[in-house]
């Protein structure tokens, strides 16, 4: 690494540690001020506020990782540009794109970094703290995880299947409490229904075991009752449900890592398109929500390099207006994709994408040292041919 990569990071490490750090700080303080009154009036010990708070830490880190790089970056290069060290390095020989490569590798790195959290502990983040706020708000002082969820319903479409579970617990290898299972035929009618106390899958044998008083009621075409049973345990090994499956009935696309995502499209295939939308979107979006650390760079770094002080606030104001730009287009397009109104790809990726053009056409501005693009065929073959 030569001393001139070394001098351009150490004159970004800095504001950007004291970034993210005053970004981590100002949501802090927020959500503090927001749940204080709570957390007093559950008797939450401090601990435990420590613990809660701890666990938001990868989800509020892809947040504030791609606004930190971005402010960060721009004083830094706006602080270059301003002492005329930019101009001296592009007067010495040195091509734009070279004075910029320490920052697209730090943008690669902190890619990277948001690619890691965002692929399991970021979602995990959401969901538990979904899950420990409603635990706060029913007075749970400890924020511990209920043992059960109550009222699951689950329609398996492929087989006519209808599950009611009254108690599902959130170990699923703990026993399913309170069951009432209906078969359907191909036409909708009601032929066979198992009421059971509780159950149990065996993972190894697919094999559901059904005990603490079990009854077997079967329909004839009319929906007449035909004949029931009463044994004390029933094992059906022909089912295709499992513990996992039934509980994905009620899970949410956003509080789901990559792993999740892909286990809940493979075992609900036979969901409909828009039921799925949700999940395709949000499994595209974890893939693409990391780059954006890396078109920050490709848009903040031209703007941030000025030749003149009067032009140093309009690229600030710029690079800000077009990352919160981003962040609309991100909202608009995610919620288009889980309505199952543009592809998943689509809805995902299009942000990304679109900002990368224009970031990529601002650094070629820059780099020809233009305060413009070209309105001329002429112009035009000189922006794109000119080494």
């Amino acid at each position: 690494m030569r001393l001139l990569d070394l001098h351009l990071l150490r004159s970004f490490v800095l504001p950007f540690v004291y970034c993210e750090a005053g970004f981590f700080a100002v949501w802090l303080i927020a959500d503090l001020v927001s749940n204080v009154q709570d957390f007093i009036d559950a008797q939450v010990s401090p601990l435990a506020i420590a613990g809660f708070y701890f666990g938001q830490l990868p989800a509020i880190a892809i947040i504030v990782l791609p606004i930190g790089l971005l402010l960060a970056l721009l004083y830094c290069l706006s602080r270059l540009s301003q002492a005329n060290e930019i101009i001296s390095m592009l007067g010495a020989g040195l091509s734009l794109g070279r004075v910029l490569r320490p920052f697209f590798a730090v943008g690669l790195a902190i890619t990277a970094l948001s690619g890691f959290l965002n692929y399991k502990l970021a979602p995990h983040a959401e969901a538990r703290r979904e899950t420990e706020l409603a635990e706060l708000e029913a007075g749970n002082g400890k924020l511990e995880k209920r043992a059960y969820t109550y009222g699951y319903l689950f329609h398996n479409r492929t087989d006519n299947r209808l599950w009611f579970v009254q108690k599902m617990p959130t170990d699923w290898r703990q026993p399913l409490v309170g069951l009432q299972v209906v078969q359907q035929d191909a036409a909708g009618r009601i032929t066979d229904k198992l009421y059971a106390g509780q159950a149990t899958y065996e993972a190894a044998a697919h094999a559901w075991h059904f005990g603490g008083g079990t009854r077997l009621a079967r329909f004839d075409a009319n929906g007449d009752l035909r004949d029931q049973v009463f044994p004390e345990e029933t094992t059906i090994d022909y089912w295709s449900e499992t513990p996992d499956r039934i509980a994905s009935s009620v899970l949410q696309a956003e509080h789901l890592s990559v792993p999740e995502l892909h286990h809940y499209l493979r075992i609900n295939s036979d969901f409909t398109h828009p039921q799925l939308a949700p999940f395709r979107t949000y499994l595209d979006y974890r893939h693409a929500l990391p780059w954006e650390c890396l078109v920050v760079v490709f848009v903040s770094a031209p703007l941030g390099i000025v030749y003149s002080r009067r032009n140093v606030f309009a690229g600030v104001a710029g690079a800000i207006g077009i990352f919160f730009l981003t962040l609309f287009l991100t909202n608009l397009c995610l919620a288009l994709g889980r309505g199952d109104r543009i592809p998943p790809f689509w809805a995902a990726w299009t942000p990304n994408l679109l900002f990368f053009v224009v970031g990529a056409v601002l650094l070629r501005i820059r780099a020809l040292n233009r305060d413009r693009l070209p309105r001329t065929w002429d112009e035009l073959r000189s922006f794109v041919l000119t080494r």
